[in-house]
């Protein structure tokens, strides 16, 4: 056994967004992703089918809700986006890379 840092491996050059699973189970997946100025693709929506639980480790991003909500997220910041809420990145910050944690799961009855 032995433990790993969530900042280690970050990719020098992040051409396209980085997403590694850490974790999965029969109802959950952890995931790392890292931005660096990337955002959704300009058509479409997020519509998960399991809740989603972000937490913000590093850097800032603004999230877009199709109700016309845009949520403003800083280091430390979380938000549980419940299944079907339909949603994108509007905005991550292009000077430095954004580590967030998602964790996708699904709820209790």
């Amino acid at each position: 056994m032995r433990a790993e840092n969530i900042f280690s491996s970050i990719p020098e050059n992040l051409v396209d967004e980085s997403v590694e699973l850490l974790l999965r189970g029969e109802s959950v997946r952890v995931e790392r992703i890292i931005s660096k100025g990337h955002v959704s693709p300009a058509t479409g929506w997020y519509d998960q089918e399991d809740d989603e639980w972000v937490l913000l480790l590093t850097g800032a991003a603004i999230i877009a809700f199709e109700n016309d909500i845009d949520l403003n997220l800083v280091a430390g910041d979380h938000i549980k986006i419940p299944a079907h809420t339909r949603h994108k990145v509007k905005w991550t910050d292009p000077e430095a890379e954004t580590v967030w944690l998602a964790i996708h799961y699904r709820s209790l009855g």
